[in-house]
């Protein structure tokens, strides 16, 4: 099923994120996961993509355990350090196992500076997309905006042009304060951008996880979920179950503001997968 169709419904739909395992001999561990978050039956799973595309090939694998479990799989692809026979490689591998949803990505420059010349933007990727088949295509976007943006109205310029190349929906980059987002769907709106946005949200578990998150993003942490990591960073539990909660009040807040898609960055995690759709159990009816 594409994605687009799922979020013609009127109910909130709740999606995982998951990734494939970087070497071979973690493949049924990660794919064990899978299955499990699978199971919980989400709208759908995403499934990312190694940079430089260097775990396609088990992307692709995973994306296909997702849908054997009848569960409609996402893809994602990156192109900066892919060449243009990789990109079309990797969407007949894709319509060789009926996987029609694509989140096209430009991808992270490589620490090396190595990036391959066949696309510099995702918007290229996005239209090469488009050429090659019938599918569904996702984009990212930012509610604090890109890194490497000039500032945020360069950003949604370069977010209408992923819009006008041919992508059907985006998802958010990660963000703890609900209104940061509610701005920003003011100001894509106000901009033209007039296809879904599914927001993404980070359930934090453990302080590496908010280490990592500002290191690599800027994305800006609110004093109130601060001062739970302050309090229950150092105890490993309490942290999880905490990070757990504040996810779910996130949610309850976006569904209550009439956001109805929600994407989970699981973490190949069932356990923490299963406790958010649990805690929305009669939310999401």
């Amino acid at each position: 099923m594409k994605i687009r169709d799922i979020l013609t419904t009127k109910k909130p739909i709740l999606s995982f994120e998951v990734f494939p395992p970087k070497t071979e001999d973690k493949y049924e561990i990660v794919e064990n996961a899978v299955i499990a978050i699978a199971k919980l039956k989400p709208a759908f799973m995403s499934v990312t993509y190694g940079a430089g595309g260097g775990t396609s090939q088990y992307t692709v694998d995973i994306a296909s355990a997702v849908k054997e479990q009848g569960v409609t799989p996402l893809a994602h692809l990156t192109c900066v350090s892919s060449t243009r026979d990789k990109v079309w490689s990797v969407l007949e591998e894709l319509k060789k196992h009926n996987i029609e949803n694509v989140l096209a990505l430009r991808g992270d420059i490589p620490q090396d500076g190595k990036i391959e010349k066949d696309y510099r933007y995702a918007s290229q990727l996005i239209a090469e997309i488009r050429r090659n088949g019938d599918f569904c295509i996702g984009a990212a976007c930012y509610p604090e905006g890109h890194v490497e943006s000039a500032n945020k109205t360069a950003d949604i310029y370069y977010l209408k042009e992923k819009v006008d190349a041919g992508c059907d929906f985006v998802t958010t980059q990660m963000f703890f304060d609900n209104n940061i987002l509610y701005n920003y769907l003011y100001r894509i709106r106000e901009a033209g951008v007039i296809v879904p946005v599914i927001a993404g949200i980070m359930p934090v578990t453990n302080v590496v996880q908010i280490k990592r998150i500002c290191s690599m993003s800027g994305t800006y942490l609110p004093s109130r979920f601060k001062a739970v990591v302050d309090r229950f960073g150092d105890n490993p539990a309490a942290m999880k179950q905490a990070g757990i909660a504040y996810a779910t009040e996130q949610i309850i807040d976006l569904i209550a503001n009439g956001v109805r898609g929600i994407h989970v960055y699981s973490m190949n995690k069932p356990d923490v997968a299963a406790k958010i759709k649990e805690n929305l159990s009669e939310i999401l009816k």
